[in-house]
């Protein structure tokens, strides 16, 4: 990345390219040949390259110098605010540095990025001193000069406090460049950093720490003296933004917090307030802040209407650090549709699509990155997952690769990568890829465990023992120790090929008295393997978790205005985002990425038969009553909340204690497409336009539902295999070593997903 010194000496060469009239501004006429020259590949239309210019005037109506245009500030403001990236549309327009300007570039640089020096120099050495682009940024930087006097002791007091805690190579404990990739956020009110951070951890506990915190608090107090509040709140902003430079995100936290307080319609101290507060991991309370941000941006109207993308895409990371990711693409969506150069939004959206499972439009979003910036590795290795996903793996281990030659320590490419040959059965490459995680991420488990399990089906059997061991050795999990006994079990008991040296396949010959005869007792094997594959999606989803009293709950507390869907029927329908915030509260027992994973599940298998036409909204009530099956309970009280929810919809309203036939005829279908796919599909067709008026009471509600052709009578089955399970895991739980670590009812896959 462009150091910010060559990054405004770039601007500055774009700017006086198109300043066609030499008068310090660009006209309306001068933008539109930059915005076309700096997009190539793009074919504006007059209308669009109108909607462009009107946006840009509007928004930096502050740089606009009358007739003239954009001032030079303007422009460098716009790539500041992530609306270009100067280093691409430097590249486009074929300019290039001067070795003057390199050097005046670097000297500048220099300035705004050197440590504390230990003596008072003049006022005007102290700014460039300390003149981070941050500092010098007319809406975010420093105002009053003694706020510059208080910066300048902070750093020298956190240089004394690194100086103390950094160890025998110099470096304080984590400060190493990290591989993994971005988070994407924006740690600042304008792009967020190309380079992945080095993470610093402190010592906290130790006396020069507390030290610091001391001698911080009367730096605060300094602040607090000031001559007015507008002055208090410049000095706790600067104070909180050297902290978070420094990575003392505690601290920072303090000091925007106070910053909150003195000024609690101001959008900055919300904003960095939220970031401190997510890298903390308090995802929760970061979303709050973001919130209040945005309230604040959106109530201050076009004084910062220009921060409205950044503040949509970090509101976004924190739900998506809750596991709400539906919720989190509503966000992203928005921060691309008002800033549509905003590529980090769109491969951000772009993710969060692959995380519930919506392949092709997450394919979509980042593929419109990559067109933007196509040296975004990031964008890069989430397009080739959700290429592999859709089944077009050639072209994804080329997207793969890709990513991996931006960026060749991306554990993350290299990792899907090793998966991906996994899949293929190329097991040796995958072996390889786990191999070269392992050099950038030495204690990365499950790298090694995946590379035990490519070498076994590479038949190298004494290499992959020893990775399963060296991955026993990185975390103590239960799957580990019986993965290993599988090993020595298959060692011991080789089996001997049947009928001669003819290299036939080996094979086991079983008694025909072994296999039961069908009967009352046993279960036809079709059916058995629709529960068996229901029973896998409670798992995942854990809703035999959920007790289904909580639908009945969720229907008498929640507040859902009826509206009227595209056939004029009456319906209690919400988007997706609202559902999902429901479905937190069903499964609040589970941790965020856990809860990612069961939405997913429920978006492919659930949403996307209730939602075919795309509109983004479900029917509340008859999602309910698709879930009450397959929650726990009591069979009777699973039938009953579904009863109960179909009775719920408007449509049934009035209707007493009885349900139209149409609507259980609808739902009994509705339910079998879902869990019964194989019969699916023909009888949904049969769906549209019945209109039997109708209606059935309880007794011949549980008649249809029983039906074991035509009802959900495989529900049986299911019950059965929920009490194997129960027994099963009692008795596991019993004999459970005790050295042994329960990892609850997580199971390990073949291939482990990061």
């Amino acid at each position: 990345m462009a150091t910010r010194g060559s990054r405004s000496e770039k601007v500055k060469r774009i700017f006086y390219q198109f300043d066609v009239n030499h008068d310090g501004g660009l006209n309306r006429e001068e933008m539109a040949a930059l915005v076309v020259a700096v997009n190539p590949r793009v074919k504006f239309s007059d209308e669009q390259i109108n909607a462009i210019l009107d946006e840009v005037f509007r928004t930096y109506g502050d740089f606009i110098d009358g007739e003239k245009g954009l001032t030079y500030e303007g422009l460098l403001r716009t790539y500041d605010d992530g609306a270009g990236d100067v280093d691409r549309d430097f590249d486009a327009l074929g300019l290039e540095l001067s070795l003057d300007e390199v050097k005046g570039a670097s000297m500048a640089s220099e300035a705004s990025s050197s440590s504390i020096v230990d003596e008072r120099v003049g006022e005007s050495q102290k700014k460039q001193r300390t003149a981070a682009a941050w500092a010098v940024s007319p809406n975010h930087g420093i105002v009053f000069d003694d706020t510059w006097k208080i910066v300048d002791d902070l750093e020298i007091l956190v240089k004394r406090l690194k100086a103390k805690q950094a160890g025998s190579n110099g470096k304080v404990k984590g400060e190493n460049l990290d591989s993994y990739s971005e988070a994407g956020w924006s740690r600042e009110l304008g792009p967020s950093s190309e380079i992945s951070e080095k993470r610093v951890y402190w010592e906290e506990s130790g006396h020069d720490y507390a030290l610091f915190v001391k001698e911080l608090g009367v730096l605060r107090s300094r602040a607090d003296g000031a001559r007015s509040r507008e002055q208090a709140f410049d000095g706790h902003m600067a104070i909180g933004r050297v902290l978070y430079e420094h990575q003392l995100f505690k601290e920072a936290l303090v000091s925007f917090k106070r910053a909150c307080e003195l000024q609690p319609v101001d959008v900055r101290p919300h904003f960095r307030a939220g970031n401190c507060l997510y890298v903390l991991g308090r995802y929760k309370e970061s979303k709050e802040e973001f919130l209040l941000a945005l309230e604040a941006a959106e109530a201050g109207g076009n004084q910062w209407a220009y921060l409205l993308p950044q503040i949509y895409v970090n509101l976004g990371i924190s739900l998506e650090g809750e596991g709400m990711v539906l919720s989190a693409c509503e966000y992203y969506r928005e921060a691309a549709i008002l800033c549509p150069t905003h590529f980090r939004a769109l491969k951000l959206l772009g993710s969060a699509l692959f995380g519930v499972g919506e392949y092709r439009a997450a394919v979509k979003a980042l593929e419109e990155s990559i067109f933007m910036k196509p040296d975004y590795a990031d964008a890069h290795c989430d397009l080739a997952s959700a290429l592999h996903a859709l089944g077009e793996d050639e072209r994804a281990i080329e997207v793969f690769q890709k990513a991996i030659d931006l960026k060749p320590g991306h554990v993350d490419a290299l990792y899907n990568l090793g998966g991906l040959y996994m899949d293929l059965g190329r097991f040796q490459r995958a072996s390889e890829m786990y191999t070269r995680v392992l050099a950038v991420w030495p204690n990365h488990w499950r790298a090694q465990l995946n590379r035990a399990v490519s070498l076994l089906g590479a038949k190298e059997t004494e290499d992959a023992k020893k990775a399963l061991k060296e991955a026993l050795k990185m975390t103590n999990r239960v799957e580990l120790h019986d993965a290993i006994a599988h090993l020595k079990q298959l060692q011991k008991k080789k089996v001997k090929a049947n009928g001669g040296n003819n290299g036939e396949t080996s094979f086991v010959t079983v008694e025909a008295t072994k296999f039961k005869a069908v009967g009352e007792k046993t279960t036809l094997r079709q059916d058995l393997a629709i529960a068996l594959e229901i029973r896998a999606f409670q798992r995942i989803t854990r809703l035999s978790r959920c007790d289904v009293d909580l639908l009945k709950k969720e229907m008498s507390d929640g507040d859902v205005p009826v509206s009227y869907s595209g056939t004029g029927a009456p319906q209690r329908s919400i988007r997706k985002p609202n559902l999902e915030e429901i479905l937190r509260r069903l499964l609040i027992f589970l941790k965020p990425e856990t809860f990612q994973g069961a939405v997913k599940a429920i978006n492919e298998r659930i949403l996307s038969v209730f939602d075919d036409t795309g509109a983004g909204r479900v029917d509340l009530g008859m999602f309910f009553a698709v879930l009450a099956p397959i929650c726990s309970g009591s069979p009777e009280k699973r039938k009953r909340v579904a009863f109960d929810a179909l009775l719920w919809r408007p449509v049934n309203e009035g209707g007493g204690a009885q349900i139209r036939k149409s609507d259980a005829t609808k739902y009994i279908k509705l339910l079998r497409a879902i869990y019964v796919p194989s019969h699916g599909v023909s009888e949904m067709l049969e769906l549209h336009g019945e209109t039997d008026p109708s209606t059935m009471s309880y007794t011949e509600f549980l008649v249809m539902f029983d039906d074991p052709d035509w009802g959900f009578g495989i529900m049986s089955t299911l019950l059965k295999l929920e009490t194997g399970d129960r027994n099963r895991h009692a008795r596991e739980r019993f004999l459970l070593p005790i050295s042994r670590k329960n990892t609850d009812s997580e199971s390990m896959e073949l291939r482990v997903k990061p």
